[in-house]
């Protein structure tokens, strides 16, 4: 089960990243923020952690590895992102 293997990226895209994303902000900064916000900081670092296991367990699959296992109404190439430079981006912010 995905919420035992990655908690911190089941929790992130199931309650910031989903449909209703626009709850949290409208770009993916402010999404990010809201989500550091609320969490603890070690939190961050176990989501940094855990994206960098999902990339790495997944390096010919990725794209549908995260739309099959995250696929909740985000869609980051909507956002001018492919899934890589996505995952990039979120660990990026959230090591701010």
């Amino acid at each position: 089960m995905l919420s035992n293997h990655y908690p911190r990226m089941y929790e992130l895209f199931g309650a910031y990243f989903n449909q209703d994303f626009d709850l949290w902000g409208n770009t993916i900064p402010e999404i990010v923020s809201c989500y550091k916000r609320d969490s603890p900081r070690e939190y961050h670092h176990e989501l940094v952690s855990e994206i960098n296991s999902f990339m790495n367990e997944h390096p010919v699959d990725l794209d549908s590895a995260f739309a099959k296992n995250y696929d909740s109404g985000f869609y980051p190439k909507l956002w001018g992102h492919t899934t890589a430079s996505f995952l990039d981006e979120l660990k990026r912010l959230l090591g701010e």
